[in-house]
Formats: C-alpha cells, structure tokens, sequence
C-alpha cells in the first residue's frame, strides 16, 4: 500500500459545501493556486508583484462573494474539520454580467481595474460560445489543494465530487473547464476531460475540457 493510500484510507476525510466561515481560507487557497496561472498574470496586467498580489486577492475575494450570493457550488475537502481544498462551479445559464450586479462588477473594477474586468467579462462570453451547443452545464472556475496537502489524490476527490453535483442535477449535461498549464491538461484528462477546443484568449493559450456527466457515460457503456 502507497503512503497516499494510506493517508487517505486513516485520515478522516468529508467533502461538503464550504462553511461560510472558511471563505477567508479558501481564497487563501486559491490565491496560493493561481498566483502564476498565464491567464490571470496576462489579464491583471501588473508588473508590481505587491500591487499584483492585491489585485489578485480582490479578484478571488469577489468570485467568492458573487459565488457565494448566487448560491453556486463551493464544495470543500475538510480533514479532521480543516479546509484543504477547494472548487468553484458555476451554472452557464448564469450570466455574468447580469446576474451578478452592478456591485460585484463596481468592487472588482476598485480592487483588479476597469480593464481588468472587462476582460474577465470577455474571457467567460467567449468561453460560453465554444459551450453553447452542450445546453445546460456547469463551469469549474477555480479548483486548489493546500500545498502541504498536494499529491495525496485530493484533487481528484474534489473532481468526483464534482462528478456527484453533475449526476444529482438531470438537466446538467457536464462539467467544463479551461486550463492553461500543461500538468493542470494532464490531471482532468486522467479524469474523463476531453479536449472541445484549443482557444487563445489574450495572446494566452489554452484548452477548454469538458466531461459529460457520469451516469451518461455509464449507460453508454
């Protein structure tokens, strides 16, 4: 038996809906995740690491929030009740400029910029167009494992947790994400992704992956 296994198998482990006291951890995860991700260093647009690092918090702090108001899916792994990964799903028949208000998009123009909004705006509208014929579905956005916890498969529970909200919903055909690292590519096709387009947004490439939901796949076998 692999030490993983055997930390996975000893530990007490439970995936849930995030308490909303450990926002503040998870945007620290995922802070921690997506401070070299390509996209986001493009679109930020800032070569002050400090003043980066500002705008970052306030972009994560801000998805958190509008996640969190419109009720979509931040799902936790908790060990021994301690937050150590974390994902973000959002449903595509949300609009992100509509449904989320004025106020989320005025608090990330003051904390990431004008531009900088706007482009996050534009990155989702283009992402949606190579979606639009999979009808309803849901888009990971974010997903982070705390660093001292990172090998020890807690990022594929997360994405079989991820596999339940699918299955638990009849009209979702799926889950969506796109990613711009190599390694990030390898971990979702090891889970079932497959490649719908290659889609550079910015001067940045990437691949946008999709599953389709679980039980489909299952009666298609």
């Amino acid at each position: 038996m692999s030490n993983t296994e055997e930390q996975t198998q000893t530990t007490p482990i439970a995936v849930k809906f995030i308490e909303p006291e450990d926002i503040h951890v998870a945007a620290s995860l995922l802070f921690q995740a997506y401070r070299d991700d390509p996209l986001l260093v493009h679109i930020l647009n800032e070569p002050n690491q400090s003043k980066y690092d500002a705008k970052l918090r306030a972009l994560v702090r801000q998805e958190l929030t509008r996640f969190g108001k419109s009720g979509q899916p931040i799902l936790g792994i908790y060990i021994d009740e301690n937050l150590v990964a974390v994902a973000c799903a959002f449903a595509s028949h949300c609009e992100i400029d509509k449904s989320f208000g004025w106020h989320w998009r005025f608090t990330l123009m003051m904390g990431a910029g004008v531009l900088q909004t706007q482009q996050i705006i534009e990155k989702e509208r283009a992402i949606k167009a190579q979606l639009r014929d999979l009808g309803e579905y849901y888009f990971l956005s974010f997903i982070a494992v705390d660093p001292h916890y990172q090998g020890l498969g807690y990022g594929h529970y997360l994405l079989s947790a991820l596999d339940s909200l699918v299955s638990e919903n009849d009209f979702m055909s799926g889950m969506a994400v796109f990613v711009t690292q190599g390694n990030q590519v390898n971990f979702f096709e090891a889970h079932g992704y497959q490649l719908v387009k290659e889609i550079t947004f910015k001067s940045v490439s990437g691949d946008l992956l999709f599953k389709p939901r679980t039980d489909d796949l299952e009666k298609a076998l």
